[in-house]
Order: structure tokens, then C-alpha cells, then sequence
């Protein structure tokens, strides 16, 4: 084997290990993120129709056979502000709080390999998504609603939040029906963790109505995992010389179950990764300027842990208990890509989003408040010789809010909760490093 791939198969050891114990953040587009690899994100996230680097497993499998033999190996620093304020009630349980961990680390890799002129096999290891929230305790008096002084936003005691990190890795086939067309399959094998704490109001705890089925397995029992199996399906074809479209999907993801969070998550305990699509399309008028689009969707209902609405009238952890109650998404993604010289490629975009989360549930997003819409991005790919380069993308989301009537107005009665407001805002800067074998 030629020493180039050795020192990647080396790297993607290291790199699913990193990935494994990376810390997870609250993503983009609901909990996904809002591109794979850096070409991708410094356009937005556009990626169905084009053929950026050996990240296809998380994207659109079919590019990879035209990505050609190539490693990729980098990571993101994701920077997600996000506060939660509460108004309108009694003086103690009134207060605002910020997440305290603003800092995460995301590693992704891919490697390529061409077998003859129209076949590939390759593997992606990314992070699918995932929610972080960590608000300070002590800082409430929950006196008036049932709970007592020094709480945090939800009542419970101690710091309050949720550590949720999902993690494939993607081994993926790739064929050219012909010269211009090409279909490709990659195998998801998923791994999650979860943890939640500061919780304890939800799990039936005195002064408190009866929340959850199974009391004991709502909060604070540290992290748990899950693992699935999935696919991908891709399609991308070259109709002319300018123009190139594609399309992928991956079906709902089953994933085992969280036992220590059964009295948590509708369905005892039960977190699947929803099926989503994307169709895209890439025009490229003179060979220095491409313009892409992609337009997805995410199934968040799919999963009724996360879509269920957070006032059902079942006990948290039930089939048809309280969820997050998360709506479907659709997401549209415009990019632009300038190859300046032929040592410079220039790219920007704009990514738009539904916000998931709707007023009515407010209270149980709290801890993941994934309300963000809008995300402007730029990036850049600087070759530094004829088989390698370097590509860094930059992503703004600027700051979203939801405003809603507390739950505990609901079961504690009107006026016990006030209003409550999440709000987040977001950075991210990442480099990768690839090269062609």
C-alpha cells in the first residue's frame, strides 16, 4: 500500500477516537449540523449535486466515485451562545441564565479510494449532531411553584442541562452507471450518548405533580449510549458540462434505547435519528464560478421523543408521552465557489432553516434550545501543491429567539410560571487538510 493511505487509515483511528470523545454541541439546522466538511460549509452546506472531498458518506455517497482517490481529515471549533430568561411570575422563580460551555471541538474524516475507473470504496466518520446545555444552579427560588430556594431555571437542584453527541461512521460503495451518472450506498453505524441532570422536578419529586412513569430514570444517572444501524442512498449525475444535480436519502435511523433515561424520553427511553433528504443542483457558467442549491427536509417526527408535544397528557417516558415537540424542517442551502487562481478556490453562502420549535413548548427546549434560522458562511481552499491543500470555512448564525407560556402554568396553575424566553446565537471556524492519491 503507498505510504499517503497508510497515514490515513492511521488518521482515521485517531480521528474516530477523537470523534467518540469529543464534546457535543447543540447544532445548526434543529440538531444537525449545517454542512459536512469545510468546502461544503464555507457554501452553505450545499453538497448533493457536488463531488467536494471523501465526506460523501455523510452527504451524497454517488460523489465519491467522482471525488476520485483522496483523504480528508479536519475539525470545526463550534462556538453556541444560548440563554433562557423567565418573566411574569413570582420574584424567585423570575431570572435569566447562560449556559456556561461556549466551546466544542468537532472532528470529521474521510478516505477515498478508486477501484479502476468506476468504482470507489470509501469511509466517512463525522458527528451527526447533538445538544449541550449547562445553566448554572442555585440561582432560583422555586418556593412559590413547589420547589424550594436555591434551584435552577426548571426547579431541579444543581447545574441543569442535557450532553447529547451522536456519532457515525460511514462506509460507502460508489459506481458509474456510465460517464456521467453515478449511484452510491453508504452504511451508518450509529453511536450515541446521552446524559441529563438538574432534572429532578420532572421525576415526581415533592411539591411537584406526578411527571414520569418511571421515577428514578429521568436525571443525573450520567451518560448513557445507543447504537443503530442505517443507510444512505445517493444519486448524482453530470447532465451537461455545466450543469450537475443529485439527490440523497437516509430512512429513519433506529437506535437502541437510553435505560437510564426511560422515564425521560417517549418510548421508554427511545431517541432515533429521523429520516432526511436532499435534492441539489450545481450550474457552472465558466469553469472559475459554480453556484449551488440544495433543498432538504428532516423528519423530526419521525421520532416522538423529540416531535411529541411537551403537553400531552401522558407520563414522560409513555409512547405517547411528553416530548420536545419539534415540527419537521425544511432546509435551503445557496452557494457560491470562485476559483480565483490555481492555487485559490473562494466560496460563501447563506443556509436557511425552519425553526422547530414553536412557543407552546418552550419550556421543555430549555435545554435544547435549537431555534436558529439563519447562517451566512465563507470559506476557502488554498492548494498547496498538485495533491494537497488546504480548505477553511467560517459559519455566522446570528442570534434567534423563542418566547412561550411556561409549563408550569399548565400544572401548576395559570400565572406559576410566567413566560419564558431561549435565545442562542452562533460561530464556528474549522480547518481540514486533504490530499489525492
Amino acid at each position: 500500500m503507498p505510504r499517503s493511505p497508510r497515514i490515513f487509515f492511521r488518521l482515521l483511528w485517531i480521528a474516530g477516537a477523537c470523534a467518540a470523545t469529543a464534546g457535543p454541541a447543540l447544532a445548526t439546522n434543529g440538531y444537525f449540523p449545517h454542512g459536512y466538511g469545510m468546502k461544503a460549509k464555507g457554501m452553505a452546506g450545499v453538497s448533493a449535486a457536488m463531488a467536494h472531498d471523501s465526506l460523501g458518506g455523510a452527504t451524497n455517497p454517488a460523489g465519491m466515485v467522482f471525488a476520485g482517490s483522496r483523504g480528508d481529515i479536519g475539525f470545526d471549533v463550534f462556538r453556541p451562545k444560548r440563554d433562557a430568561e423567565r418573566t411574569g411570575t413570582a420574584p424567585g422563580v423570575n431570572g435569566k441564565v447562560e449556559s456556561d460551555r461556549e466551546s466544542f471541538f468537532i472532528p470529521e474524516f474521510g478516505y477515498n479510494q478508486m477501484l479502476g475507473s468506476n468504482l470507489s470504496l470509501g469511509v466517512t466518520v463525522y458527528g451527526n449532531g447533538g445538544m449541550n446545555t449547562t445553566y448554572p444552579g442555585g440561582t432560583f427560588d422555586c418556593t412559590a411553584v413547589g420547589g424550594g430556594p436555591g434551584s435552577n431555571m426548571l426547579c431541579g437542584s444543581g447545574t441543569l442541562g442535557v450532553d447529547l453527541m451522536q456519532l457515525i461512521v460511514a462506509p460507502t460503495v460508489a459506481y458509474k452507471v456510465n460517464e456521467q451518472h453515478a449511484v452510491g450506498l453508504a452504511l451508518l453505524l450509529g453511536y450515541q450518548q446521552f446524559k441529563a441532570f438538574g432534572l429532578q422536578a420532572f421525576d415526581n419529586a415533592p411539591g411537584f405533580p406526578p411527571f414520569t412513569g418511571a421515577p428514578g430514570s429521568v436525571t443525573n444517572n450520567g451518560y448513557d449510549s445507543a447504537t443503530g444501524v442505517g443507510l444512505r442512498l445517493g444519486y448524482q449525475g453530470r447532465i451537461t458540462n455545466q450543469i450537475t444535480v443529485g439527490a440523497a436519502y437516509a430512512p429513519k435511523m433506529n437506535m437502541s434505547r437510553f435505560d437510564k433515561y426511560k422515564g425521560l424520553f417517549a418510548g421508554n427511553g427511545d431517541f432515533d435519528i429521523p429520516s432526511h433528504y436532499s435534492v441539489g443542483i450545481a450550474f457552472s457558467p465558466t469553469p472559475a464560478w459554480t453556484v449551488a442549491l440544495d433543498v432538504g427536509r428532516i423528519n423530526y417526527s419521525d421520532v416522538a421523543s423529540v416531535s411529541n408535544p411537551s403537553s400531552a397528557q401522558a407520563p414522560l417516558g409513555a409512547g405517547n408521552g411528553p416530548g420536545f415537540g419539534w415540527q419537521d424542517i425544511d432546509v435551503v442551502k445557496l452557494g457560491v465557489a470562485w476559483r480565483a487562481s490555481d492555487a485559490w478556490t473562494l466560496r460563501a453562502g447563506y443556509n436557511k432553516g425552519d425553526n422547530p420549535i414553536s412557543g407552546a413548548d418552550v419550556t421543555f427546549n430549555i435545554i435544547a434550545p435549537g431555534v436558529m434560522k439563519d447562517h451566512y458562511t465563507a470559506g476557502f481552499t488554498y492548494a498547496l501543491d498538485k495533491d494537497s491543500e488546504v480548505s477553511a470555512a467560517l459559519m455566522v448564525a446570528p442570534r434567534q429567539s423563542v418566547t412561550g407560556p411556561s409549563l408550569f402554568n399548565a400544572v401548576l396553575g395559570a400565572g406559576a410560571g410566567g413566560n419564558e424566553t431561549i435565545s442562542m446565537k452562533q460561530t464556528s471556524f474549522g480547518l481540514a487538510w486533504g490530499r489525492k492519491f
